[in-house]
C-alpha cells in the first residue's frame, strides 16, 4: 500500500534522460563561459550564445519536470530535443574548438534521449 501523494520510482529510461539533461545543461554553461572568454565575435558568436542559453535553460527545466512527474514532461522533452539539436548545430559552426565539439556531442546525446522520452507514455 502506498501513501497518498507518493509517486512510483522513475523508470531507468527517465533517470537516464534526467542525467543526460543535467550533463548537457552543465556542458552548455561551461561552453558559454568559454565562449565569453574568447572576446567579441560578432553575429556568429551571438547566435551560438543564444543557442547555448536556450539549451541550458531547456535541459534544466526538462529534467526538473521529469523529476516531479509533470504531465507536461513529454511535451517538454520534445521541445528540449529540438533546442539541443539547434545548439549542437550552432556549436558545430566552430569545428576547430574542442569545447564546442564536446558540447555538440552532449547536446546530441540529450536530444536523442529526450526524443525517446517524448514518445514514451508515463
Amino acid at each position: 500500500m502506498t501513501q497518498a501523494g507518493t509517486m512510483a520510482p522513475m523508470s531507468k529510461a527517465m533517470q537516464d534522460c534526467v542525467e543526460a539533461c543535467m550533463s548537457c545543461h552543465t556542458m552548455c554553461e561551461e561552453t558559454m563561459s568559454s565562449c565569453m572568454s574568447m572576446g567579441s565575435g560578432g553575429q556568429d558568436r551571438m547566435q551560438i550564445m543564444r543557442a547555448l542559453i536556450d539549451c541550458s535553460e531547456m535541459t534544466r527545466m526538462c529534467a526538473d519536470m521529469m523529476m516531479r512527474r509533470s504531465p507536461l514532461a513529454a511535451e517538454m522533452s520534445a521541445m528540449c530535443a529540438r533546442a539541443c539539436e539547434m545548439c549542437a548545430q550552432a556549436c558545430m559552426s566552430m569545428p576547430d574548438d574542442p569545447q564546442m565539439i564536446r558540447c555538440a556531442e552532449s547536446c546530441r546525446r540529450c536530444a536523442e534521449m529526450c526524443r525517446a522520452m517524448a514518445g514514451a507514455t508515463a
